[in-house]
């Protein structure tokens, strides 16, 4: 028999044991999963040996295999962190360091043929986040016929750390950026097992929102990702160069020899590493969080261009034929992140230099804002929004798909309060679980564009164009027509980008040379 067929029918006889079992075998042993509304869950998977002790700033280790069949029914811990009150995704278990677990969504009937994989990355600016929140239920996108898998990875000091100890420990691994190691040792942990729960590690999409989105971009330029995953999609994760000021790894090592310092650890010897690795996991947290991160630099170093797991940003990897071929689906949200920092208008609209006049004229067109309102719009486009069109020409530019998405639609009981779609809101309408964000506030109209989210997301993972289930004709992005695709109020319009002109004036302004 051919050997392809053999594999095939192989695959289709998993795929029927795991729809009657709920259990599945992958290369570190049995899992026992839970069958509930036509889908199978898979959580809690270790992926890597626990990052503890002496493995703490070090590479993920392989998992140890275990006997018998491993109960698959509740999230591992997210990563070690201090939550962020108020966060949209509230974690929904407790936070530790022994956090490094993979959780898998399957559709209970069996496939006819290996399945898309979409793989999410959750956001939360490298401090905060997990994937045990409710909005990032995986549920969904199984039932529309694909695999979905979450994962967590290493988090503020824990997920970025330099010392010089470290670099003399292991002179030939990477260092710093342990948080993208583990991401990458979860795509290959996918490129491993993924085919025992029905998916095809031939088709595996990467998505992430924020810090996730932005990962995504770092992963399509890491060359230790390449091959690992073969479209993408960053839900407002910036495009031009990191979401935080890179360091390279000597300065990480000189911030991390100053968090030392302040933890009464001198020198920068072996003994200070050992030192550093016995310090309780909430004396590394220090109450880093989103709220705290930007006053926190002087001891937390954040990504940095390490030289092996990355080594240039995103956007001049690519503009240097240096990325991944892939498709790419990206875009931001109508009221994005944004912070205003001026103290009059007059103040805003200098930094538009010779462009000032055209930036008031198209920010504040009736004279009537003020520079709250105004700043923190301009402030939106310039981190999130433009950018995403920024890497959306460059791609489209080197001849690979690339769709520009803006979402604009704010929940129905949200519209007094909210005069945009804040930074995040899409989330609960890509994963269809407005449900767990809005509950007994949820409308029909709500429903509906998370269906039509849902769907867009899941096409373009399976055939890399969003587009079909009767969604608007939405074209890959081109410079010379600036279309893209807004969820608005009403319903998802194709077309030529309304904010062309601001993000235009932004553009002139980022891509002025440096002094």
């Amino acid at each position: 028999m051919h050997t392809t067929r053999f594999a095939f029918i192989l695959a289709l006889c998993a795929s029927a044991a795991l729809a009657a079992s709920g259990e599945v075998k992958i290369d570190s042993g049995k899992l026992k999963g839970v069958t509930a509304n036509g889908v199978i869950s898979f959580k809690g998977i270790p992926y890597a040996t626990p990052p503890l002790g002496d493995l703490r700033w070090r590479p993920p280790q392989p998992v140890k295999p275990w006997t018998g069949a491993r109960e698959a029914a509740q999230y591992g811990a997210d990563c070690m962190q201090n939550p962020f009150p108020g966060d949209a995704a509230p974690l929904g278990v407790k936070p530790a360091e022994d956090c490094l677990y993979v959780n898998v969504w399957v559709p209970a009937q069996p496939p006819a043929k290996h399945l898309a994989v979409m793989m999410w990355i959750y956001g939360g600016g490298f401090v905060n986040g997990g994937s045990s929140p409710a909005v990032y239920d995986g549920s969904q996108f199984a039932k529309r016929g694909v695999v979905f898998v979450s994962f967590n990875y290493r988090l503020g000091r824990f997920g970025f750390f330099g010392f010089p100890a470290l670099t003399k420990e292991n002179p030939n691994e990477p260092h710093g950026n342990y948080a993208f190691m583990d991401q990458i040792a979860a795509l290959k942990w996918v490129q491993r097992n993924i085919a025992a729960f029905g998916g095809d590690p031939k088709n595996v999409t990467l998505f992430g929102e924020s810090a996730g989105g932005g990962s995504v971009l770092t992963m399509m330029t890491s060359p230790l990702a390449q091959g690992l995953f073969r479209k993408a999609i960053c839900e407002s994760g910036g495009g031009r160069g990191s979401l935080m000021p890179p360091h390279n790894l000597a300065q990480a090592e000189a911030i991390g020899v100053a968090f030392a310092k302040k933890n009464s650890i001198t020198g920068d010897d072996a003994a200070a590493l050992a030192a550093l690795r016995k310090l309780p996991a909430d004396a590394v947290v220090d109450r880093l969080n989103m709220a705290t991160m930007f006053g926190a630099m002087s001891t937390y170093a954040g990504p940095m261009i390490d030289g092996k797991v990355v080594v240039e940003e995103p956007d001049a990897a690519y503009a240097a034929g240096h990325g991944a071929k892939i498709p790419l689906m990206i875009g931001a949200n109508s009221a994005d992140i944004g912070f205003n920092r001026f103290k009059s208008l007059d103040d805003l609209f200098a930094q538009f230099g010779p462009d000032k006049d055209k930036a008031r004229a198209v920010f504040d067109p009736d004279g009537k804002g003020t520079v709250s309102t105004v700043g923190t719009a301009v402030s939106a486009i310039q981190i999130m929004i433009e950018p995403a069109r920024h890497m959306a020409r460059i791609i489209a530019g080197l001849g690979q798909p690339a769709y520009e998405y803006r979402f604009s639609y704010v929940a129905e009981s949200m519209r007094k309060q909210w005069k945009g779609a804040p930074h995040a809101t899409e989330i609960p309408f890509v994963f269809d679980t407005v449900e767990a964000r809005y509950g007994k506030d949820l409308t029909p109209a709500d429903e509906a564009t998370a269906q039509a989210a849902n769907a867009c997301w899941v096409n373009f993972a399976k055939t890399g164009n969003p587009n079909g289930n009767k969604l608007p004709g939405w074209t890959a992005y081109k410079a010379a027509t600036d279309q893209i695709l807004d969820f608005t109020e009403k319903s998802p319009v194709a077309g030529p980008d309304p904010w062309k002109a601001r993000l235009d004036v932004v553009e002139a302004v980022a891509d002025r040379p440096k002094k």
